[in-house]
């Protein structure tokens, strides 16, 4: 027999392959509600990844929003996946794909070089 707490946390599982790996929701939640929600989550994913990489929307321009979804929908987040693994694993995708150039020289978050 499942004590309530561990019937919560299959719930908590549930909901939470839904909202971010695509998964079914569990009985109880609006489908509907659960898809907005998917939209918003991954909206926040595309720019958190475009701050950290602004490099990336800047050379795919238009075509960044539409291939990061598609790469969400591949790999989707999940608990304890850190925004700058998702963001280098976006872009390291990407030049997989031929989508992205290889950089000729290693990215450096915050790292700006500047002249003079």
């Amino acid at each position: 027999m499942t004590s309530a707490r561990e019937r919560l946390a299959a719930q908590q599982g549930k909901l939470l392959r839904a909202l971010l790996a695509g998964g079914v929701p569990p009985s109880g939640f609006d489908p509907d509600r659960v898809r907005a929600e998917v939209i918003v989550l991954r909206n926040k994913r595309k720019r958190v990844v475009g701050y950290l990489r602004p490099d990336i929307p800047e050379e795919l321009g238009a075509r960044f929003g539409e291939l990061f979804e598609v790469y969400a929908v591949e790999y989707p987040k999940f608990e304890g996946t850190r925004a700058r693994d998702d963001a280098e694993r976006f872009a390291k995708w990407l030049i997989e794909r031929g989508d992205l150039k290889k950089p000729k020289r290693r990215w450096l978050p915050g790292k700006r070089i500047t002249a003079g």
